[in-house]
């Protein structure tokens, strides 16, 4: 039997992820990898789970290895809504939708909102998630304009002016992949484009707890709550093995979210919920986010002092103030897929950029470096590492 004559024509637009097949070859024994946006292990509570697993039986029972509600275990929206609050989001526990991880909000959104052709209007570059969960549904990309100060107001009204988007997908707070955060006062100026165009946002924000230095900015959501659906995860903050994601959208977009839920997963792990609720209603997130920004502040600075001292003139590179990546720019024409395939064979792994752009050909120049999975050691070896392979291909380039 030849099982590719039963492949739905939607299987053309999906491809495995580049990031998970650089993952493999990264987990070679004595790679350093600078490539997933992984969390480190040292910043999982696993003493505190472990009691929290005891606590759970004893309070739920059975209830807490049971089927449960679709949109979420109480529980754990009633902490949500709190956790929200402390953000200036306003919610109700009834307004959250539990997800399997951020990604299965976006999948569902992909589901009930993309029909083929519709256009979505994305930053360039953007999350490759999110292109994996949208592809199949065949959209047209619109490309966003961004620099360091993250998207371009004007790049928005411009598209949004042309085409007819169906919606716009942004990560505001030190974006995956370039580190990147939008300032209060463009936040203020998408707001007010989205509400005059009434055109639907989707904020993805699964790094924004993750802040090194400065101050919170507040949510496009807190600015345009009926335009937005705000998407976070406590996979960077708790543990991502656990599988928790959670929404917030308009009530009608939300019923139909719901829906599309059912059919994939029934319901996110009621255990897992049960956790992240005793988690967060415990007070021991507010207790090992700093920890955790303990272990990750002096990578990322570290990460950025290398780069200033090893790399040379011509490249360019973000100064996050927070989350997990680094963005570097090269010269037009320099290719980083060389580089990264003979920084792999010096045992140092990290993510050609071109992936997350969803125009072939784009990026060529640019790489992605995580900081939060490599010691300060580790980081200033690998860095040099790689800025010694760029230098030797510049002088054959200029030969």
């Amino acid at each position: 039997m030849d099982h590719n004559l039963l492949l739905a024509d939607r299987t053309r637009q999906i491809n495995a992820s580049a990031i998970r097949e650089i993952l493999k070859a990264a987990s070679r024994p004595g790679t350093i990898s600078l490539a997933g946006g992984v969390p480190a292990p040292e910043s999982f509570p696993i003493e505190i789970i472990r009691k929290l697993s005891n606590k759970i039986l004893d309070t739920y029972g059975a209830g807490a290895l049971q089927y449960d509600l679709t949109e979420g275990f109480p529980p754990l929206c009633n902490a949500l809504s709190g956790y929200l609050a402390n953000k200036g989001i306003a919610a109700e526990p009834d307004d959250i939708l539990i997800t399997s991880g951020s990604q299965g909000a976006l999948d569902c959104i992909g589901k009930i909102l993309i029909s083929a052709g519709d256009k979505v209007a994305v930053e360039a570059p953007t999350y490759l998630g999110a292109i994996q969960a949208f592809n199949p549904y065949e959209p047209e990309y619109i490309h966003l304009d961004s620099d360091d100060n993250g998207l371009i107001p004007s790049s928005l009204e411009k598209a949004i002016s042309s085409h007819r988007v169906k919606f716009v997908y942004i990560v505001p707070n030190f974006q995956n992949p370039t580190g990147r955060t939008i300032s209060l006062e463009r936040r203020r100026e998408i707001a007010s484009i989205i509400t005059r165009h009434d055109v639907l946002l989707v904020e993805d924000d699964p790094y924004g707890d993750l802040r090194y230095q400065g101050i919170p900015i507040p949510a496009i959501k807190t600015m345009a709550a009926h335009h937005v659906i705000y998407i976070t995860s406590l996979s960077k903050v708790f543990a991502p093995g656990l599988r928790i994601g959670f929404c917030l959208a308009p009530q009608n977009i939300r019923k139909w979210l719901v829906i599309a839920k059912q059919g994939v997963d029934l319901h996110t792990s009621t255990f897992n919920q049960a956790l992240a609720a005793e988690y967060i209603s415990g007070g021991f997130l507010k207790e090992t986010l700093p920890e955790i920004i303990r272990i990750y502040q002096p990578r990322c600075k570290k990460m950025i002092d290398t780069l200033d001292h090893y790399f040379p003139d011509g490249f360019h590179w973000s100064r996050p103030d927070g989350g997990m990546f680094i963005w570097v720019e090269g010269p037009t024409g320099f290719d980083m897929q060389n580089v990264y395939r003979e920084s792999l064979e010096n045992r140092v792994a990290f993510v050609p950029g071109k992936y997350f752009y969803t125009t072939r050909g784009k990026g060529m120049e640019t790489m992605r470096l995580n900081f939060t999975m490599a010691t300060e050691e580790e980081i200033d070896s690998s860095i040099q590492t790689i800025s010694e392979i760029i230098k030797n291909r510049m002088q054959i380039r200029a030969a």
